[in-house]
This record gives C-alpha cells, structure tokens and sequence, in this order.
C-alpha cells in the first residue's frame, strides 16, 4: 500500500468547507487544474465523479462514502490499482477546522504505481486545500 496525507488549519467551520466538497461542478473555481468536471447523480455514496485534469484523460471517482459535514470518500480505479482518497474535515477545539486529504493505492502493483505518481498526483494538494479554505473562509463572513 502506498499512502500520503496533508492537513491544514482553517477559521472556517466544517459545514463551510463540507458545501464546497458537495459542490462539485464549482470544484474548478478552487482546484486550478481542473479542465472539466460532471456528477452523475446527487453528492451521495455510489454517484460517479467524471473530472478532467488540465490536458489529460477524464479520470472516473465513484463516491464511496458521505458524512454531511464531517467526511467523504472518493475511489479510483487503474487496472488493479484502487486509488481511495479521503477528505476529512474536523471540528478545531478553538473554533474552525482541521482539513485533512488522504490518498491510500492498494492492490497489485501500488507500492511501485505509488512512488511512481503518487506525488504526481498529490503535488498540488497544499496549494488546492490552501484555495479550498481560503473560499470556506470568505463564504462564512
């Protein structure tokens, strides 16, 4: 298995980073290299995600778990390799919120497949949680 998890802070609170998540056809307004995005259904366990990064192949994300306002799941699938990632959003003691992406390959082939474009993959996610929290921020004042 190959995994790679990135967390930030945020004043927001989770139901204001958690509409920006069930928002999926505005994700590109907050992840820069999208170049089209659809949902097939509602933001719910078993809709399909069809997101295009900037000049590449449209890449297929099935939601595999929804919590309002706390946590959903996404999943990848590449051959034998099932790319799960997990975006999480917790509740801070002092107010606002803990946002945290994870990125788990399992399967044949993960470990190499992982090393190989893992951080291909994940490179940006500071820069796109950074956006994400910053708009979560605004859209609360």
């Amino acid at each position: 298995m190959w995994s790679y998890q990135n967390s930030t802070d945020t004043a927001a609170t989770p139901d204001a980073v958690f509409a920006l998540w069930a928002d999926v056809l505005n994700w590109p307004v907050w992840i820069a290299d999208i170049e089209a995005i659809e949902l097939d259904g509602p933001f719910a366990t078993g809709s399909v995600i069809t997101m295009t990064p900037a000049g590449q192949e449209p890449v297929r994300l099935e939601i595999a778990e929804v919590v309002a306002d706390r946590q959903f799941a996404d999943i990848a699938r590449f051959g034998t390799v099932e790319l799960r990632t997990m975006h999480l959003v917790e509740p801070s003691a002092g107010g606002g919120s803990r946002v945290t992406y994870r990125m788990e390959m399992t399967g044949e082939g993960a470990d190499e497949l992982g090393a190989q474009v893992g951080p291909a993959i994940t490179g940006d996610w500071p820069e796109t949680m950074a956006a994400l929290v910053e708009l979560a921020e605004k859209a609360a004042n």
